[in-house]
């Protein structure tokens, strides 16, 4: 019974550590979408970040500055987005896709042009990164049974990005259903034309949900290659982006369910980490290649069996022209 309550803590542990990045991106996702941008280029940005943080993070020695060029990095490419789909009324999801097929392409290039490590940048030591951080109280609560141990043991030993990527669902809650940015960004992703009529401008407003979601991308995929990962290597995201975009699908576009959504993927990727390898009652050892599919099949059957009944913002996908 104890192994097996050390197991379930173990599980819980790597589902909060992978869940950091999945947050970030799926919070992304739904201030673009609430504002009426589909942003399928999270997992671009995400890319783009990673290998502009761990890059920076080499040269400089700081994990800050690596920051700082992550989120630099991901406004730019948001701003791309925006400027094809909002100010040129573009196929978002052309732009969206574009964006990922060349940075998943030209981030090996340039790490391989600049460092000659085959695609990638160089590793990173704790002083480049943000290591885990031990909460106060630790050697307090590891005396305390069972409570103790989920405090040492999953609260914990995360690195600042998790912790980060946690607080912002309250924040954003907040942001959305509380502030008068967050009322017009909901209509403007519901009925832009009346928030036009209302003398806002939409187009403004879509640009600031871009620059809130190339933010956020930033510090996620930072957090891929400076604190979960010691620098950048080829596709690190490893489709995040997309797990992310179902998250916030799955959680109705509302900060608090994609919380609990992406919870429920970083768990089962935390799963398919520890099964590997293992043998299983009755089936055996299960080939790693199956083992590794299944935070995607746990995404295909939760879209499949509740997508259909979920509604996304009306003016979702759809660009704004004004009436004259």
């Amino acid at each position: 019974m104890e192994a097996f309550f050390f197991d379930i803590v173990l599980l819980l542990d790597s589902s909060i550590r992978l869940v950091g990045p999945l947050i970030l991106a799926a919070l992304a996702g739904l201030f673009a979408e609430r504002s009426g941008v589909v942003d399928i280029s999270l997992e671009g940005k995400m890319l783009g970040a990673a290998f502009a943080a761990a890059a920076a993070a080499a040269v400089t020695g700081s994990a800050w500055v690596g920051l700082g060029a992550g989120i630099l990095t991901s406004i730019a490419l948001a701003l791309l987005h925006g400027f094809v789909s909002i100010t040129h009324r573009g196929e978002q999801i052309v732009s969206g896709m574009a964006i990922n097929i060349v940075v998943a392409g030209l981030a090996p290039v340039l790490a391989n042009s600049w460092f000659h490590l085959n695609g990638q940048t160089p590793l990173l030591d704790e002083s480049q990164r943000f290591t885990s951080i031990t909460l106060p109280g630790v050697e307090v609560m590891s005396n305390v049974p069972v409570v103790g141990t989920l405090y040492v043991e999953v609260i914990s030993g995360h690195n600042l990005l998790t912790y980060v990527a946690i607080a912002l669902v309250p924040l954003s809650a907040w942001v959305l259903y509380k502030t008068r940015f967050g009322l017009r960004l909901r209509a403007v992703g519901e009925n832009p034309s009346a928030v036009d009529t209302a003398g806002i401008s939409v187009i403004w407003l879509r640009y600031q949900a871009m620059i809130v979601a190339g933010v956020l991308c930033g510090v996620a995929g930072t957090s891929l290659s400076t604190a979960l990962g010691a620098g950048f290597i080829r596709d690190m995201s490893a489709g995040k982006g997309f797990l992310a975009l179902a998250a916030m699908i799955f959680g109705r576009w509302m900060p608090v369910p994609t919380l609990l959504a992406c919870l429920l993927f970083a768990f089962s990727d935390a799963l398919q980490g520890r099964l590997q390898g293992v043998e299983l009652p009755v089936v055996g050892v299960i080939s790693v290649q199956f083992i590794m599919m299944l935070p995607y099949v746990v995404t295909v059957i939760a879209l499949a069996g509740f997508v259909g009944h979920i509604r996304p913002p009306a003016a979702s996908g759809k660009p704004f022209v004004r009436s004259r």
